[in-house]
């Protein structure tokens, strides 16, 4: 069976907001492969990873709050509580 696509339509500032992000996360991650490539000290590259681990959580917050206060509460004024099941198998994903 085949799974129907579904898309999120965002206001210009929303996606102006999490491409920016991307493109920083992006940005950060490249810099980590020229690390690697260039040798440089463990501890450089860990410090790196961990603040573009930090960029992809708070990336995710910003998304996860975008999700709540739009496609959930739409769907839950709409009658669809199975929002509300997608949300708790979400979260218990991200608290892994």
């Amino acid at each position: 069976m085949e799974q129907e696509e579904r898309k999120k339509d965002r206001t210009a500032k929303e996606y102006r907001d999490l491409i920016n992000r991307l493109n920083r996360i992006e940005g950060q991650i490249r810099g980590i492969k020229r690390m690697v490539e260039q040798d440089a000290y463990c501890v450089d590259i860990i410090t790196q990873v961990s603040a573009a681990n930090a960029a992809l959580n708070s990336f995710n917050k910003v998304l996860l709050g975008n999700h709540i206060k739009s496609c959930v509460v739409e769907d839950i004024r709409m009658g669809n509580e199975d929002a509300i099941e997608e949300l708790v198998t979400l979260l218990q994903k991200l608290m892994k």
